[in-house]
């Protein structure tokens, strides 16, 4: 079973719930349409990984905001890469099929360390680089579904396990990527760096 860390600790996420087109821009970007409500998907236990691989020409990097659950409440942060072939994707979604073979991949939920975190999830803002080149930057504002919203949504219909991680979806910038880029990412308590971490796709 893969493991995420937190504070010290070595924790055995049982899923990873993804929420799809939470940011409008990223929506637009895409050509989709704004959903009526809040779109789920998972990825199992075996697609967490903390480093990158290059899965081919199709496959497209999301940064996001991720969320740890421990008595399903928020009890820590972190950020993530929501691989997705989209090709596979695109034609999934053509024929109303689901996403799994697009998003579920081993390998597909590249996740960094996670921090305690407490405090006004609201001045949360996170930013990826690629290269040294800003690509992606966002904050709750633009989040059409907000992180205890989420948390409740996803409760109303699934069990949260301790340890159970959520990917709150991506802003604009998405795109590919090749072999040995370097992607870096931030996470930023109002001006306070509360997370570094960096994947070099190998």
């Amino acid at each position: 079973m893969k493991k995420i860390n937190f504070n010290n600790q070595t924790i055995t996420p049982s899923k990873v719930v993804c929420i799809g087109r939470n940011f409008v821009e990223h929506i637009e970007e895409l050509g989709n349409e704004i959903p009526e409500n809040m779109v789920i998907f998972n990825k199992p236990n075996s697609a967490i990984s903390n480093s990158l691989e290059f899965f081919g020409d199709d496959c497209r990097f999301e940064a996001e905001l991720c969320l740890l659950i421990e008595n399903s409440k928020i009890v820590g942060l972190g950020l993530g890469l929501d691989m997705t072939h989209a090709k596979i994707q695109n034609k999934m979604k053509e024929k109303g099929l689901p996403w799994e073979r697009a998003k579920a991949f081993d390998g597909s939920a590249v996740l960094s360390d996670f921090v305690s975190f407490d405090e006004d999830i609201s001045n949360i803002s996170f930013e990826l680089y690629i290269n040294d080149t800003l690509t992606q930057h966002a904050d709750y504002s633009l989040m059409m579904y907000k992180p205890d919203e989420i948390v409740d949504e996803v409760s109303n219909f699934m069990t949260l396990e301790d340890g159970d991680i959520i990917m709150t979806g991506t802003p604009k910038g998405v795109g590919y990527y090749t072999k040995g880029d370097t992607f870096t990412a931030n996470l930023y308590n109002n001006d306070t760096l509360l997370l570094n971490v960096s994947w070099i796709a190998k």
